[in-house]
């Protein structure tokens, strides 16, 4: 099992904002990723947190067909996914729905793979949840942020 922790923030919303994300191997090495950008949202940067890992593992050889969990404090991203709103809104072309870039990356990303999404709350001491905020909050410091271009282009 491959176990993800994620996270996003943005400083202001809209603002510049970051993502982190921690991929857990079955051997307990681990991976993690973080980007910043210079204007966004929040719930962008928690869609792309997850978009981001999955794209990692996907690259790796052998963990294709590895059994997935992933892990998010935003509820913005879980309950789409667990109660099933995201399908429902696919069918309906994404009628009144924001980040459809990332909501139709993210159905692409999830169908052929094996995996749970788990909320798990923020702030709350979890060790790799705690780091995750730390990084996303973190990267947006950097000077040089990239470009969400799926927001900055549309807004």
């Amino acid at each position: 099992m491959i176990k993800i922790y994620t996270d996003g923030s943005s400083k202001g919303n809209p603002g510049p904002g970051g993502y982190a994300a921690i991929i857990i191997y079955n051997d307990n090495t681990f991976k993690e990723i973080s980007q910043g950008f210079r204007s966004t949202t929040n719930n962008r940067m928690e869609l792309l947190a997850i978009i981001t890992a999955l794209k990692y593992i996907n690259k790796k050889k052998g963990f294709q067909d590895e059994n997935i969990v992933i892990y998010s404090d935003s509820q913005y991203v879980i309950n789409p996914i667990k109660k099933g709103w995201i399908l429902k809104w696919e069918k309906n072309n994404f009628k009144n729905i924001k980040n459809v870039d990332l909501w139709t990356e993210i159905i692409f990303l999830c169908k052929n793979i094996n995996f749970d999404i788990l909320w798990i709350k923020g702030h709350s001491n979890n060790i790799y949840n705690d780091r995750c905020d730390f990084l996303a909050k973190n990267i947006i410091k950097k000077n040089n942020l990239d470009i969400d271009y799926g927001f900055e282009n549309f807004f």
